[in-house]
């Protein structure tokens, strides 16, 4: 049964977008300035969403805190795809023996537990920033997709155009951007949209840690970090707001990307009837 398309996902995902990535035009008070007279204050005419333990303003530390971690979630997305396309696709230029010993690497760093592999890595960077955040999600987060693209690649890389393209001397490059990556990119759509999700959830797991970004540094994972002092003052808009527009913004990308995997399986299974005609 073909799935509807998620418009209010995508409406209320753009909207969030939209207003954090634009929330200078509209705060007017400073996400990282400490108003020790107005600590833990509830959510009132003056603070929206109340204040922290240190009096920042909830409201301001939501826009630009979602800010920093949608450009975790984007950048950490872009070096996984990156990595994926060029392993995944590696295979289409390599002798067979060279793509099985990439893909046994690729399968054992696979069985390592993500979250251990983030946090080895972090380790390694030293004192984690955005930048340093984003490789360190980005390089533990292509392998399943590397495993998609290789098996897309393995599908195209006997068809006629493509053979047609190495005969004439194209290139690696020539060959996967220009005949094979218009073809796999429906595939890997989804999986994209869901690492994006994936990074999101990776950063708020390190805050949450201690070893995420510092709780000068704003983010949706360093408010939910101050989670358990905010359970012992009782200052429950310091959990749930975060919270709740973490929560939210991962469930609009769970629709995005199960539509889109829907799609994908769809055209999937009209080539295979269209092979069986």
């Amino acid at each position: 049964m073909k799935k509807k398309f998620p418009r209010f996902s995508l409406f209320i995902l753009t909207a969030v977008v939209i207003l954090c990535f634009a929330c200078e035009l509209f705060l007017t008070k400073d996400p990282a300035y400490m108003d020790l007279a107005h600590c833990n204050e509830a959510p009132g005419k003056e603070f929206l969403f109340g204040t922290d333990a240190m009096g920042r303003d909830i409201f301001s530390m939501i826009w630009y805190g979602g800010r920093i971690s949608l450009a975790i979630g984007f950048f950490a997305t872009l070096i996984s795809t990156a990595l994926a396309v060029l392993v995944g696709s590696a295979g289409n230029c390599m002798p067979v023996w060279a793509d099985g010993i990439l893909m046994r690497m690729t399968e054992l760093f696979l069985s390592v537990p993500g979250l251990l592999l983030t946090v080895f890595l972090q380790a390694v960077f030293g004192r984690a920033n955005v930048y340093s955040l984003s490789v360190v999600i980005g390089l533990t987060g292509w392998m399943s997709m590397a495993k998609v693209v290789r098996a897309e690649v393995l599908q195209l890389r006997n068809t006629d155009y493509v053979l047609a393209a190495k005969c004439l001397g194209g290139g690696f490059f020539h060959v996967l951007f220009r005949h094979l990556a218009p073809n796999f990119f429906p595939s890997v759509l989804f999986m994209a949209v869901m690492n994006v999700r994936n990074a999101i959830v990776a950063e708020s797991t390190l805050s949450f840690m201690g070893l995420g970004l510092p709780v000068e540094e704003v983010s949706w994972g360093s408010m939910l970090s101050l989670s358990e002092n905010a359970l012992l003052s009782r200052s429950w808009w310091i959990i749930l707001i975060p919270g709740a527009f973490l929560v939210g913004t991962l469930f609009c990308l769970t629709n995005l990307g199960d539509y889109m995997r829907g799609n994908a399986n769809r055209r999937h299974s009209n080539l295979g009837c269209e092979k069986n005609d």
